[in-house]
């Protein structure tokens, strides 16, 4: 498989920004679109691991495979903690 060009892979994220821009509401909070060679995907920050398996649904997977060919891998990560270069901070879960 070739990694899509960059304008091709920018033309289908913004035509789907919106859809993930709405589920701000619904406890997403940041999702960064991958590009590569095999294939593309996303990885999604939500505010609780609920609030994912909410959207992750049986009927989302079906969309997806009808969508792209393939049946969506989604696997769940806790983040404890995490270092955040842009503010200068280290963010521990909890504390």
């Amino acid at each position: 498989m070739t990694k899509r060009p960059p304008d091709v892979a920018v033309e289908a994220a913004t035509r789907s920004a919106p859809t993930y821009t709405a589920l701000g509401a619904k406890g997403l909070l940041k999702k960064y679109y991958l590009n590569g060679e095999a294939g593309g995907g996303g990885v999604y920050l939500w505010a609780s691991e609920a609030a994912a398996r909410a959207w992750y649904t049986p009927e989302w997977e079906a969309r997806m495979e009808a969508a792209f060919g393939a049946r969506p891998i989604v696997t769940y990560y806790d983040s404890h903690v995490v270092v955040d270069n842009e503010t200068g901070q280290v963010r521990i879960e909890g504390a």
